[in-house]
């Protein structure tokens, strides 16, 4: 039953997602003054869109994590869809660096 309950939530051998443990970079841009780094994670036989958006303030890097529901067949896939999220959460989260703000969006 817990391996089920990790399966569905996406837990990994230490108990946390692979975003959060910064999972294998499969891509990266920049966009707006920030960093997109798409990090699919495996689900099953597919890929789920996850990736982190990283932003340099006062000489600290502050960091975003991300992870959807939205699956894939293949890595390169969810990496590019990661990156267009990444771009969307940008554009839609004026405030998401913002002093305050959650960690995860």
């Amino acid at each position: 039953m817990i391996s089920f309950l990790k399966k569905m939530f996406g837990g990994s051998e230490g108990g946390e997602p692979e975003a959060k443990s910064g999972g294998e970079a499969a891509g990266s841009e920049n966009y707006r003054d920030c960093t997109i780094v798409a990090t699919p994670m495996r689900a099953d036989s597919q890929w789920r869109l996850a990736g982190r958006i990283t932003k340099q303030i006062d000489g600290e890097t502050v960091e975003r994590a991300f992870i959807r529901a939205d699956l894939f067949a293949s890595k390169d896939e969810a990496a590019s869809f990661s990156l267009s999220k990444g771009r969307q959460i940008i554009d839609q989260n004026p405030a998401l660096f913002a002093p305050g703000s959650n960690e995860n969006v």
